[in-house]
């Protein structure tokens, strides 16, 4: 793995097409992921990509939704998708000789779906239930207000869902919009891993993928940080906060140790948070941090829920945690910190699916994809004084919190900001 080798072929269009082959499986995963996700959409069509995801496989000029399911599930393969700020993917796993049928069904519902009128019109019922579910669930609402904190009045701050106005009056129209406006080669990328010839997806890809546009519209607007606190009141059992900074995007010096740096503090049972919130106050049962990076900004930051009695020491433990760590690691930390990384980049490569994924997500956002060898060495030259001036700059910046649940007694932005300081 760590010598994995890969293929790549720009088509006529712009159309990227890469492979990995895996010698010892006989099964392949492909897919097409499409640089085109939320932060692409207008605020009118606040949810389009989520839901023309959905759509996709509710019918083709060819094939109907049942026709699809029952042609992928005859040869014991799987088809699925999934929607991101930045980009939306669309793949299968199959056994290798069955590849063909999985390029013209994905060639399929991503050029010639129907986008019927009533399948529409239950789908959008559909997204709003899934709306639903996340306003009840607070561990998952408190991200989405977070991200709307960070970034907002802008697309990449809105929720993937889309919000219930813009998807219940979501139009055909709007859709077909946006599919022909971001759904278009130099955006696209054809993607596949396992027991594959890279000559015969490029042949595949070459001769079913003709019909997407050549170009569509620019991308979105450069991100603009603003932070600040967002605060809702709510009937929950627990108070259910987040707490983080403007941190490097994709392709910045600082990524590997913005990684570093948040596996240190929130990263596992050894990790700052972990011991001071939860093994020696005993605060939570649930405490992480994590970095969120995108094309051109991204956010570092920890999570965690407790009762609404101790939420301020919570928080303010949290404030504490996050203004030592500017003092620097240990050396102990740093070199758990990065074997970690090392042991979790290896043990997410061991399936045909996240080797496809992983191909396509670093050429939509390096350009290449950085070979393994290179990560490690990137990772194993991060120093303890990168990572205290990364602490330094997040510190330094106006951070951003988003907390949900029974409020009474929670400290304001200025007294966290002052803790912080």
């Amino acid at each position: 793995m760590r010598g994995l080798l890969h293929r790549l072929t720009t088509l006529p269009g712009g159309l990227r097409v890469a492979t990995a082959t895996l010698p010892h499986v006989e099964t392949v995963a492909v897919g097409v992921w499409i640089g085109a996700g939320t932060r692409h959409e207008s605020e009118d069509a606040a949810g389009a990509a989520h839901l023309l995801e959905h759509m996709a496989f509710k019918g083709t000029e060819r094939r109907d939704a049942r026709r699809i399911a029952e042609e992928i599930e005859s040869v014991g393969g799987s088809l699925d998708a999934h929607t991101s700020r930045e980009y939306t993917a669309y793949y299968a796993r199959l056994l290798a000789e069955d590849l063909p049928l999985a390029l013209d069904l994905l060639a399929d519902i991503l050029q010639h779906s129907r986008l019927d009128e009533e399948e529409l019109a239950r789908e959008r019922q559909v997204v709003l239930q899934e709306i639903a579910e996340v306003n009840d669930a607070p561990d998952d609402l408190v991200f989405d207000l977070f991200q709307e904190q960070a970034f907002p009045d802008q697309p990449l701050g809105r929720p993937v869902l889309g919000n219930r106005d813009s998807v219940a009056a979501m139009s055909r129209e709007a859709l077909c919009r946006f599919l022909r406006e971001r759904y278009v080669m130099p955006r696209t990328i054809v993607a596949a891993a396992g027991k594959v010839e890279h000559e015969e997806v490029e042949a595949l890809a070459e001769s079913l993928f003709g019909g997407l546009a050549p170009d569509g519209r620019p991308s979105s607007p450069p991100a603009r940080y603003r932070g600040g606190a967002r605060l809702v009141e709510r009937e929950f059992d627990q108070v259910h906060l987040v707490l983080g900074f403007p941190a490097p995007a994709y392709g910045d010096p600082d990524y590997f140790a913005l990684h570093l740096l948040s596996n240190i503090l929130g990263g596992g049972m050894a990790s700052r948070l972990f011991q001071e919130v939860r093994e020696r106050r005993g605060l939570a049962y649930s405490v992480f941090g994590f970095a969120s990076c995108f094309s051109d900004a991204g956010l570092f930051g920890v999570y965690s829920s407790t009762e609404p009695e101790q939420s301020a020491e919570l928080l303010f433990t949290l404030c504490d945690e996050l203004r030592r760590f500017a003092e620097g690691p240990t050396a102990e930390e740093l070199a758990r910190a990065k074997k970690q990384l090392e042991a979790s980049l290896l043990m997410s490569l061991e399936s045909c699916g996240a080797v496809a994924e992983d191909l396509a997500r670093q050429l939509l956002f390096f350009g290449r994809r950085l070979p393994v060898p290179e990560i490690v060495a990137r990772i194993e030259a991060v120093t303890r004084d990168d990572l205290r001036r990364l602490a330094h700059g997040l510190l330094g910046a106006t951070p951003t919190l988003a907390a949900i649940g029974p409020l009474s007694g929670f400290p304001d932005f200025a007294t966290v900001r002052a803790r912080l300081a």
